[in-house]
């Protein structure tokens, strides 16, 4: 067993895995990482299952102990990693398997692109896990609380084998969104159509894990005073509120919701959403030229 001291938890940082899907009819989401691709990679880095539980660092600032012998990697968002050994620092790699001894000292600055950070420890972190899964959920108040300075991190269980990879390539969080039109394309002006795919959309301070809050120019509803019943709504759909300022649903978000869904972000690119950040300007498209003829695009 290998066990970490959370020195400082930085800004929010999580235990996350790849979710528990399944469970929408109890009103439960699936929540799970933000970036699957990166918790996917951490743990094969380190010899773990792919759905392993690992750490999810929002920005910079975690700080972890190890109060013994440990293997780990860091994957996600790009930006200085240091370790800290018998006083000396030096920076290591990210997308590494890294071996830490007794008395080492991990931390993640700020991140140079991106905003989440996964941390793997090999065997996995112990964690609780209601529903079967051992992710916090920050809307639903599931899972683990939020790290704490003093927390202890320990690995749960046997890793898979022994990490066999030195290095994998770094592959950019950054980039446009691509989308689905629909379901309710419908209800919106064909001008509001033309806007999501064309205007200049800044990422609000507001955003979180339950979406991603964007600010530009209104989407005009065809019937403003229109009410929509509530639906069943998935991680990546575009809702537009009655101010008409788009929000992309993460993966805490509620499991229906009564906002007009004007696009759904495509699976691929789902991950990028975890990085972008506040003040970014976040490209969306289309992803057939079809719709983009339709609307004068």
């Amino acid at each position: 067993m290998s066990t970490l001291e959370v020195l400082s938890p930085g800004p929010q940082t999580l235990v996350e895995d790849l979710g528990r899907p399944g469970w929408a009819a109890l009103g439960v989401g699936r929540s799970g990482a933000f970036d699957r691709g990166s918790l996917r990679l951490a743990n094969r880095l380190v010899g773990n299952r792919e759905d392993a539980p690992a750490l999810e660092a929002l920005a910079g600032g975690l700080t972890l102990g190890a109060a013994e012998a440990a293997v780990v990697a860091v994957t996600g968002a790009d930006g200085p990693v240091s370790l800290t050994r018998h006083g000396r620092t030096t920076y290591v790699s990210r997308r590494s398997p890294l071996h830490l001894e007794p008395g080492d000292v991990l931390h993640l600055d700020h991140p140079s692109e991106g905003l989440r950070s996964y941390v793997a420890l090999r065997g996995g972190v112990r964690a609780p896990a209601p529903l079967g899964s051992s992710s916090r959920d920050v809307l639903a108040g599931i899972g683990a609380e939020p790290l704490a300075a003093g927390d202890v991190v320990t690995s749960g269980g046997r890793a898979l084998g022994h990490p066999h990879i030195d290095h994998a390539p770094h592959r950019s969080v950054l980039g446009p969104v691509h989308v689905l039109l629909g379901p309710r394309q419908d209800w919106f002006t064909d001008d509001a159509v033309r806007l999501l795919l064309t205007a200049r959309w800044t990422v609000t301070p507001r955003s979180n894990r339950v979406g991603v809050r964007l600010e530009g120019p209104p989407l005009a509803r065809r019937h403003p005073g229109a009410e929509l019943p509530s639906e069943p709504v998935v991680p990546g759909a575009i809702q537009v509120p009655p101010d008409g300022q788009p929000v992309a649903l993460g993966p805490d978000s509620p499991t229906t919701g009564g906002y007009p869904v004007l696009a759904v972000v495509v699976d691929s690119d789902l991950d990028r959403l975890a990085h972008v950040v506040p003040g970014q300007i976040l490209d969306i498209r289309a992803t057939n030229t079809d719709v983009l003829e339709m609307n004068g695009v």
